[in-house]
């Protein structure tokens, strides 16, 4: 598979409202291709509003999102989305499944297979290429979705909450492979989550939001070694730093 150069992701004044609901006011970050970035915030502030606007689900209000030099537009920049709800296919085999993007895109089917194998391989899924998703657990679920998403070798990967249903030590091995396939593919990932310790786990920085309307109240920089230590001072540290953050929302 031939690999996208990163191109730097950039949120400009992104303000949304729905009616008289103010929800996300006048957001600005940049996103370097190198980088995993967690969003964290109160339940119902707008993260996942944040994504639909940066993936091009819904408009913003006003505001201005891009990719490289290019304003983001998903008919021409491959965006992988992996959203909080299972996503699976369920009338298709785990192959089915990871091919779908690709097949979508009038990928040659030599080309597909080649693609298709290589995730294969590397999730691990050999045994159940020809699974349905019934006889798959959450887990394998999950490896099912996220391969879809590597398959189209995509500009961006966004993350809403994708792990939160998985078991403690399932949702630290995917943690640990997403920093692992990030290295690999160099795409810019953005991370929603509500998992304080996660994003200090997985991210470089991560953006505390306020309640509605939604601004960036903080910016943390995680510059740990990896892999991370939960039980370092310097990770509890800045765990309870985002704890006091967020202790006045």
């Amino acid at each position: 598979m031939i690999r996208n150069k990163p191109k730097e992701l950039r949120v400009i004044n992104l303000t949304k409202w729905f009616g008289s609901l103010h929800v996300l006011d006048n957001i600005s970050f940049n996103l370097n291709a190198d980088e995993i970035c967690g969003v964290v915030g109160p339940t119902g502030c707008g993260k996942t509003t944040l994504l639909n606007i940066i993936s091009g689900i819904i408009p913003a209000t006003s505001g201005e999102v891009y990719l490289g030099d290019e304003k983001i537009n998903p008919k021409k920049h491959k965006i992988a989305y992996i959203f909080q709800e299972e996503s699976v296919f369920p009338f298709k085999t785990v192959r089915e499944n990871i091919e779908f993007g690709l097949k979508i895109r009038g990928i040659p089917i030599g080309e597909r297979k080649k693609i298709v194998d290589e995730i294969i391989d590397m999730l691990n899924l050999r045994d159940y290429e020809y699974f349905l998703p019934k006889n798959l657990s959450a887990a394998l679920k999950q490896l099912v979705v996220l391969g879809r998403a590597i398959a189209i070798n995509p500009d961006i990967m966004l993350m809403d909450e994708p792990y939160g249903h998985l078991d403690a030590k399932t949702r630290r091995n995917f943690e640990d492979f997403i920093v692992e396939l990030k290295k690999k593919y160099g795409f810019p990932l953005l991370f929603v989550t509500h998992d304080i310790e996660e994003a200090v786990y997985v991210c470089d920085r991560i953006f505390v939001l306020t309640q509605k309307p939604a601004r960036i109240k903080q910016e943390i920089k995680v510059e740990l070694p990896r892999p991370r230590d939960l039980t370092d001072k310097r990770f509890t540290n800045i765990v309870n730093q985002i704890i006091e953050l967020i202790r006045w929302w």
